[in-house]
């Protein structure tokens, strides 16, 4: 097989493998959240209250990284 036909098939087999591979690559369109808190970073209660709302964001489906 010459190098030219092999250039081709291999641009073919691209060609038709690309959309496949491009479908199978989407994911959940990421969201942005903000929290907005009167306490200090490292006070005890606020980490609660971020623990807290991390978890319920969870059970609903919002997962950090993927969707959030």
């Amino acid at each position: 097989m010459s190098i030219r036909r092999e250039f081709i098939t291999l641009i073919g087999g691209t060609a038709v493998a690309w959309p496949l591979t491009a479908r199978a690559q989407q994911s959940e369109r990421m969201r942005r959240m903000g929290m907005l808190l009167g306490q200090a970073p490292n006070d005890p209660v606020a980490l609660a209250r971020v623990a807290a709302f991390h978890q319920a964001l969870q059970q609903f489906g919002w997962v950090e990284g993927r969707n959030l």
